[in-house]
């Protein structure tokens, strides 16, 4: 059977780099859209936008292609973005799938979710950057890629862009908590994700916001996108099926 896949992507991504999951996708029958979320495309003013405008961005590309019987993934930082489509517009989403995203809770940022270092580094480097952020290698090598190899953990951070802060520290806007959406939920769990300190793991803490959902467990790192794009597909396909 085919399906409707649209992929989110995390901060510091385009669309672009979701397209080698998408071609596994496809590949398997699917229908699948990568959009950009605004913020991150060439020319957006990263001083400016804000996750209201990020969450509208998405939203605006689902009703200007009149999809509908979506399954809307999102990785990272686009689990904020996917809580917001599917507040603003439930009738167009099958199920939700997180890929060790975030899950706000109502009137929570991306911020109040992740341990204080983190927060300390953003500020700084967001202060001397207009408003917008980006991470050191090496805490992109150790924590997001550590199972790949040097040669492509350099040639996936070459693909980044500076992301607009505004998105991680302003809060989300949403009438009722995710678990209250009578959408179906999924939570992909990378086992060896370490972006998230396992004392402050994205599952349980954050995949039980989902009420009740579908667990999917594979091996890999927080950017099996670039890492094993093929396993992460199977997962994706795994939690988005009926």
């Amino acid at each position: 059977m085919s399906d409707l896949y649209v992929l989110v992507h995390g901060a510091w991504h385009t669309g672009a780099e979701m397209e080698a999951v998408a071609g596994h996708l496809r590949a398997a029958g699917h229908a699948v859209h990568c959009p950009t979320v605004k913020g991150n495309n060439a020319g957006d003013d990263r001083s400016q936008v804000g996750l209201s405008d990020a969450i509208a961005s998405i939203s605006d590309y689902i009703a200007s292609h009149n999809l509908t019987g979506i399954r809307l993934v999102g990785h990272s930082y686009g689990g904020m973005v996917i809580s917001g489509v599917a507040d603003r517009s439930p009738e167009r989403i099958a199920r939700l799938v997180y890929v060790n995203a975030f899950v706000p809770m109502k009137g929570q940022s991306l911020n109040d979710q992740v341990p204080p270092h983190y927060i300390a580094l953003f500020d700084a480097v967001a202060a001397a950057n207009n408003n917008s952020v980006t991470l050191p290698f090496e805490i992109w090598r150790d924590a997001f890629i550590n199972d790949a190899d040097l040669a492509l953990a350099k040639a996936a951070y070459a693909k980044l862009n500076p992301h607009p802060y505004r998105t991680f520290t302003d809060k989300i806007e949403l009438t009722r908590d995710i678990a209250e959406l009578p959408i179906g939920k999924s939570y992909v769990n990378c086992q060896q994700d370490t972006a998230m300190p396992h004392s402050m793991p994205w599952h349980p803490r954050l995949s039980e916001r989902l009420g009740l959902f579908r667990l999917v467990e594979c091996p890999g790192s927080h950017e099996m996108f670039f890492s094993n794009p093929e396993r992460l597909a199977v997962a994706i396909m795994e939690a988005g099926r009926d």
